[in-house]
């Protein structure tokens, strides 16, 4: 029988569907394909593959240290694996979503990833400064929340974004309009160039929006930045709702103060959570963030519709 070839490793850098495009360690890229029918392979995953001709099969992913995905009735999205952080880009205009905010925020908790809430458009005062009080829970969360004004950022702007991005991977999420093409571009000059080659390379079509792409911030290749689709919704079904205050820092704080242990926090007497809502100081939870929970734990005690 002839001996099996061995296996290379490599890093996922791209995708759509069943096709992947995968860096070796000394930077070249060739399109692999998944071995059987399922695909499970996402950016970021570190994989085992074999040549075959000018392209390679994927026969193994290796373990992940994590995995940020999000979960509706529907179907599962996953976003990227293996990440130090994910930086999640909203702007003063158009109004942020709260609640989008909350999910991302969530997900990432839930998969002990290190989040951090970037807030565009700082040029725009009057708006920028109602977006900014609206982050003030955030903050006193101990998220760190950076001011941008991307549009007319400059070289120490950039230099601002990479003291927290230097030598980790990040996910950059964020909804439509909040400016995360300007802030790839600003931080990996010449990415969004590579976006038309990547596509047809993995025959996505030329101007596919659709696919998470992994860029490299320095030629040394130790700072990479992964970019998503912007999303609207941001469905939390792999979450338990007995989870869900354990994944939210400002409700987390007060989980020991509550008479029953199995507390879900909405009604029961003597609940530390519900004395806190409203409360003055660092320990308060800001009214809005208990309605969120209150809206996130409806959503997920709904039974599955088939």
């Amino acid at each position: 029988m002839a001996e099996r070839a061995a296996l290379d490793p490599g890093l996922v850098v791209a995708s759509h569907g069943r096709h992947f495009l995968v860096e070796t360690p000394d930077g070249r890229r060739l399109i692999c394909h998944p071995r059987g029918k399922k695909s499970d392979a996402v950016v970021g995953d570190r994989i085992l593959w074999q040549g075959s001709h000018d392209e390679g099969t994927i026969e193994k992913i290796q373990a992940r240290r994590n995995l940020f995905y999000r979960q509706d009735e529907v179907r599962t999205k996953s976003f990227a694996a293996n990440l130090d952080q994910v930086l999640i880009l909203i702007a003063a205009q158009p109004e942020f979503s709260e609640s989008q905010l909350a999910r991302a925020l969530i997900a990432a908790e839930a998969e002990r990833i290190t989040p951090i809430i970037a807030l565009n458009k700082s040029d725009l005062i009057e708006a920028f400064e109602r977006a900014w009080a609206r982050l003030l829970p955030y903050q006193r969360m101990h998220y760190g929340v950076l001011p941008l004004s991307l549009k007319h950022s400059g070289p120490t702007d950039r230099e601002h974004l990479l003291k927290h991005l230097a030598g980790k991977t990040t996910l950059v999420l964020g909804p439509s309009g909040a400016g995360k093409s300007t802030l790839i571009n600003l931080l990996a000059p010449g990415a969004l160039a590579q976006t038309g080659e990547i596509s047809q390379a993995l025959q996505a079509g030329k101007h596919t929006t659709t696919s998470t792409t992994w860029y490299w911030v320095d030629d040394e290749r130790t700072t990479g930045l992964i970019d998503s689709p912007g999303f609207q919704e941001f469905g939390l079904n792999h979450i338990e709702p007995m989870q869900l205050a354990g994944c939210m820092p400002d409700l987390k704080a007060h989980l020991g103060n509550c008479r029953f242990y199995n507390c879900t926090h909405l009604h029961e007497p003597g609940c530390g959570v519900i004395a806190a809502v409203g409360a003055p100081g660092e320990d308060g939870i800001s009214p809005s963030r208990y309605r969120i929970y209150q809206e996130l734990f409806a959503e997920l005690s709904q039974p599955p519709r088939f």
